[in-house]
């Protein structure tokens, strides 16, 4: 089973879907990529996992590009410019998602409010792609 988890930067949120997902199930094949991959990760997303017990400090953030010619089983946006860019993957996928969230990287606001934001879409994600492991993956290990 391989899943690919697409967004703009790959630096915030489908870095975080990645990590949480590798960890419900190490024997299936996860990444992460950008349509506009920053080539770093978002420093608050890796505390926010590492306070949930994933290290995601050694994942790269890699253009789309570096994943087109394989195939997939999932390929899952999870913002809107990917999933606006995603027709364009053109790589072999036998079923494409989109599950969206709020990019905390853009809040604004206190310290606090912005770290609330990364929390609460850190959570969300972790929901929805359990949610997502239980009903599409694990049934067909």
């Amino acid at each position: 089973m391989k899943v690919l988890i697409l967004c703009t930067g790959n630096s915030c949120r489908s870095q975080m879907a990645h990590g949480f997902l590798q960890s419900f199930d190490k024997t299936i094949t996860v990444c992460s990529a950008g349509t506009q991959a920053s080539g770093k990760l978002n420093g608050k997303a890796v505390k926010a996992m590492a306070e949930a017990g994933i290290d995601i400090s050694t994942h790269t953030s890699d253009s789309v590009d570096k994943y087109i010619n394989e195939e997939w089983d999932y390929v899952i946006t999870v913002c809107g410019g990917a999933n606006e860019a995603c027709p364009a993957f053109i790589g072999k996928v036998k079923h494409r998602l989109h599950i969206g969230f709020d990019d905390p990287s853009h809040a604004v606001g206190t310290e606090e409010f912005i770290w609330s934001e990364f929390i609460r879409v850190r959570d969300e994600i972790k929901d929805e792609f359990y949610k997502f492991y239980i009903e599409q993956i694990k049934p067909k290990l």
